[in-house]
Parts: structure tokens; sequence; C-alpha cells
């Protein structure tokens, strides 16, 4: 199965995650990166290693630019990954044991968390992700400053993990909630009440969305547990929801003048 497998991944100044990224992909014969035109030396990375296909696409929406990829890729078999995604070698050996014209034509995976590099707990704040598909099965679409996968067909779920280990500075992660909570506010407020998720719902009351994020991340899901690691990671989520509730009151104020 392996052999017929193609990851797919996007970049834009990933220096600081995507060698780690790169090294459990060893078993690829070809890695096809999509990069917005890198100004760090995420360029020089790739280009460091001899199976890794770049192709340059100025960046528009994570749809388009996941779409782009895909008509790149010339296996049967797709692994979308973000940069900061570190495939598991529990997870290759679970993949290297699938059919290649089974049933199934796409898996979803879970993610463990890490912080500064240290994994710690499995989140459901960041649900599992269909990352392995049958590339003729499907495409990419736009969701708030995110992307969704439609496929067409049956899926599974695997057992094994993938590691969410984003290295970039806290700079970088501002910079990103800066751009994607403008996009988030928007589909929030454009899409009828009945047609968002509870979590969304809590969202557009504004002023609930970062408390109970707070509680829920802190004592329900246990992360009190982990020491500064924990503390750590609930105030990042606290503060993307912050960030996101700010964005949605302004949103209003002004449409309303």
């Amino acid at each position: 199965m392996l052999e017929h497998i193609t990851p797919l991944i996007l970049t834009y100044n990933e220096a600081a995650n995507i060698e780690r990224t790169l090294g459990h992909l060893s078993w690829a014969k070809k890695i096809i990166v999509i990069d917005s035109y890198s100004t760090d030396t995420t360029l020089e990375i790739l280009n460091s290693y001899s199976q890794v296909q770049v192709f340059k696409r100025k960046f528009d929406t994570h749809g388009q630019q996941w779409n782009y990829g895909l008509e790149q890729v010339q296996s049967p078999w797709v692994l979308s990954l973000d940069a900061d995604y570190i495939v598991t070698d529990e997870l290759i050996s679970e993949m290297s044991t699938l059919p290649v014209d089974g049933e199934i034509d796409g898996y979803f995976v879970s993610f463990k968390y890490c912080v500064l590099g240290k994994p710690v707990r499995n989140t459901r704040i960041l649900p599992p992700r269909q990352v392995l598909f049958k590339k003729s099965k499907a495409i990419y679409i736009d969701d708030g400053h995110t992307q969704v996968l439609q496929l067409t067909g049956k899926s599974a779920v695997l057992s094994a993990y993938l590691y969410h280990d984003d290295r970039k500075p806290f700079s970088r992660w501002l910079w990103s909630q800066e751009r994607y909570t403008v996009l988030e506010a928007k589909k929030i407020l454009e899409t009828p009440i009945t047609e968002l998720d509870w979590v969304d719902r809590i969202r557009r009351k504004k002023i609930l969305a970062p408390g109970m994020v707070f509680l829920y991340c802190l004592i329900i899901e246990g992360w009190i547990f982990d020491g500064w690691h924990g503390w750590y990671y609930v105030y990042h989520r606290v503060l993307a929801e912050t960030i996101l509730a700010i964005r949605i009151i302004e949103a209003e104020k002004l449409k309303r003048e």
C-alpha cells in the first residue's frame, strides 16, 4: 500500500517544522509540496530531499491550494498533511497493511498534540481528520478559515495517530489568528444559526466561548495535569477564542453602522 500513497503538503515559511515532517516520510517514493512562495529557508530544506517535488502557487484559499495539489498527484492514494504533522511509526505500519483496492475510500486519523515538541494528550478540540484517501474520490471545499474534504464513498478510522507538533514562534501564531478569525467570523455570522454546529452556535454568543474553552480544556480534557505544557496549550486556545469573539463583535458593529 505504501507504494501507492503520495504525501501532499502545503507550506509557507515552515522552516521550523518541515524537516521533522519530511524525516518521517522516507518510505514515500514521491512527496508533493505546494509552496506559497516561502521567504525563509523552507525551499532550501525541501530541495535537499530527492523525493520532494515542489510546486509554487500564490495562496488564495486553502481549498483551492489543496485541490491544486491533488492535480499534481499521480498515485491512486493521497496522504494530506500540514507541515507540522508527524507521521508516527505506528501509523506507517498500519497504512502498510491496508488494501489498495478495498471497499474503503478514505481513512480518518486522530491526533496527539505536542507542546514545544513534547507529546501530551489527545484533544477533542482537534478532531480526527481524513488524511488518507483515494484521489479519484475526493475534492476540497473551503469552510471558514480552513477546508473540508468531500469524499465520495466509504470511510473508516485508523487506530494509529499523527503528532501535531507546531514549533513556529508565537508571533507567527498570532499572525495566523489575525487572518483566520476574519474568515471564521464571516462564516459564523453569514451561516443561518440552524446550520451551525453547537460549537459555532456558542461562538456566536461571543462572551461564552472563551470561558467555556478555558474550563473545557483545563478540567474536562485534563490539561491541568500536564503542568506548564497544559497551561501553555489552554492559554493558546482561550486567546484564539477571545480574538474570534472580538472579530465577531467588530463585524456585527460595522454591519450596523
